[in-house]
Parts: C-alpha cells; sequence; structure tokens
C-alpha cells in the first residue's frame, strides 16, 4: 500500500496533536511508502519510508501559498500513493477530490465532529469512506461512514506501579475552552467535603484566550492555593506522568465528540468522571455525570475518589491504535 496523509500538523511535542506523530509510525508498519502533507511541521522522528512535505505554516506561510504547495505536492507525489487518508480537516478533500478522482486514488476522510456543515457533506460525498469514533459526529449518519476504535496507543500509556499516586487526586487535563466545561468543574469542587488535590492541565486556542484568564482568575480566588494546581500545556510525555500521578481523570465535554484523553485515563488505570453517554455505554467503569450543574459533577466526582473500581481490566483493543490499523488497513488497501 502506498498512502498519501494529510493533517494539520506533524510534530511529536504538540500537546494536542502529538498522538499522530504514533498514528504515522503505525501507517508506516503496513505501508510500502508513507507521503504526508501538513500544513505546519515541528520535530519529528519518523522510519525512513515516511516523507514529510509542509505546507509552510510555521514559516509565517500565507494562504494563497499553502494551496500552491497542497496542489504541487499532490501532482508530484502522485506515483507514490494510491490511496488519500485525510485527517480532520474536510477542506482538503474539496481542494483535492477531482485530482484524486481523475487519477483513481481512494479518498477516506476522518471526521468527527459533532456539528457540520454542507461543505461537510460534499466532503463526504466525495469520499470513498469516512471514518468516525462518535455516535454522535455529524458523519455517522451517512451510510459510507464507519465507525472505528479511538486509536490509543495503550503500549505508551499504560500503569507504572512505581509511581505513587497522590491520594484523593484530581486530574483535568485538556484544551481549556468553553467546551470543555472547565468552570463547571471548578465550581463542582467546592462541594467536595473531602480533602483532595486538583491539577488542572492544558492550554488555549487564541480564541480561548479571554477564558483561560476567566479559569485562572477563577483558581486563584477559590480558596486554598494547594488545592488547585495549573499546569498549563503538557506534551505526551507529560500526560502520561500527570495520569499516573492521579486516582481520578474527569473530562466534562458533552456528547457529539470522544476525547481521546478518556481513553487515555483508562488506559493508565484511572477512574473516569464522564459528561459523555456514550462513554458509559462503551466501559460500566466510567461514573457518568447524571445532571449537569455542579452538584451533579461534585457527586459523580465523589463516587469516583470513593470507589475501588480497576480499569485496567477494560478491553483496551477496544479503543487501541493496533485495534485501529487492523480495521484501517484492508479498507485502505
Amino acid at each position: 500500500m502506498k498512502l498519501l496523509i494529510i493533517t494539520q500538523k506533524v510534530d511529536k511535542n504538540d500537546p494536542t496533536l502529538g498522538f499522530f506523530h504514533r498514528w504515522i509510525e503505525k501507517f508506516a508498519e503496513i505501508s510500502e511508502h508513507v507521503v504526508v502533507i501538513c500544513l505546519e511541521m515541528g520535530e519529528h522522528r519518523l522510519p525512513s519510508n515516511v516523507k514529510v512535505l509542509s505546507l509552510g505554516k510555521e514559516s509565517g506561510e500565507s494562504n494563497l501559498k499553502y494551496i500552491f504547495k497542497f496542489y504541487k505536492y499532490i501532482w508530484q507525489e502522485r506515483k507514490n500513493y494510491n490511496s488519500v487518508f485525510v485527517h480532520m480537516n474536510q477542506e482538503y478533500v474539496l481542494l483535492g477530490w477531482k485530482f484524486w478522482k481523475l487519477f483513481g486514488k481512494k479518498i477516506f476522510l476522518w471526521r468527527n465532529h459533532a456539528e457540520g456543515t454542507f461543505f461537510t457533506r460534499l466532503a463526504v460525498l466525495f469520499s470513498n469512506k469516512v471514518f468516525y469514533t462518535s455516535p454522535q459526529s455529524f458523519t455517522a449518519r451517512f451510510k459510507k461512514a464507519q465507525i472505528m476504535p479511538v486509536g490509543i496507543d495503550t503500549n505508551f500509556f499504560k500503569p507504572d506501579s512505581s509511581v505513587q499516586k497522590k491520594p484523593n487526586s484530581i486530574l483535568f487535563l485538556g484544551r481549556i475552552s468553553r467546551v470543555k466545561n472547565v468552570e463547571l468543574f471548578i465550581d463542582a469542587l467546592k462541594d467536595l467535603k473531602v480533602d483532595f488535590f486538583t491539577t488542572i492541565a492544558g492550554g488555549s486556542a487564541q480564541k480561548d484566550i479571554e477564558y483561560e484568564k476567566i479559569i485562572r482568575n477563577k483558581i486563584s480566588n477559590y480558596g486554598p492555593k494547594d488545592r488547585i494546581n495549573f499546569f498549563g500545556v503538557v506534551n505526551q510525555e507529560g500526560a502520561l506522568r500527570l495520569y499516573r500521578e492521579h486516582v481520578v481523570y474527569v473530562n466534562l465535554t458533552p456528547a457529539g465528540s470522544m476525547d481521546k484523553t478518556i481513553f487515555e485515563a483508562l488506559s493508565v488505570g484511572l477512574r473516569v468522571v464522564s459528561m459523555n453517554p456514550d462513554v458509559k455505554k462503551m466501559f460500566s467503569g466510567v461514573f457518568d455525570v447524571k445532571t449537569g450543574d455542579r452538584n451533579g459533577v461534585a457527586q459523580a466526582i465523589k463516587d469516583a475518589l470513593s470507589s475501588t473500581t480497576d480499569t485496567s481490566s477494560l478491553q483496551k483493543s477496544d479503543y487501541s491504535l493496533d485495534s485501529l490499523m487492523k480495521k484501517l488497513e484492508p479498507i485502505l488497501r
């Protein structure tokens, strides 16, 4: 199999997209040759059969140059790929579908957003197959769509018994944005009647800078200064360390997406509090938030802290990267 992958960023240290570096490594194991076109390129160490081409965001290129380079690359590499895997960004399907159809390339789109537009429908129409992980994804409604495992590297995200967990420790890790309900989490902590330690880790996009300021102020005014630690941005290694140090992981993203952090936490052995009903359906060991207010969140956290649930017994094959590749390979070929 010769594969073209189009993704937003190739950077093993990126706090949000660093996981995709490992995906590319796994694609390389099942492919003769892999070409990766990314909007932005950072640090990477990939196998010799992988070629990475950047559209130039790291150099401050203009949108016009992005498009010019995109067409240049898909033309010059046309003999080096038979299938195209577009990760998340439907725009590349809309830009390249005519060329790929003309030259007999199969188009596969990975898209897991809860919302979609007319352009999403067009991207689905032009694709041979569409992949998603959440039943609430916009793309789940189409006949050519197929549900897939989330794709967590369970060989990396695994427990370490030598790491001492902090008693009653709670981790909130993810983007600092309104959709993550960070404010609700902090408010819910005030209803806990036990001693606890909390780490909030993550960074914000440019559009959420003001929201991050609100969160920082809320933390500084919370009360005992040793209760909440705002950690900031972490890469994959930093996230693994935090998972191993904490007992409970809280994720308050509503239904519609399937946050990888939930499955990373489960893989490391944390008890997980989630507001997403789809996660609860998948794993009986997840503590779901029964009411979407501070009281409901607080009660779910209390239940998780007092539980003896061991998530290490969960079937990691249900969401592992190896399982994902086994399902993708015959389709992409």
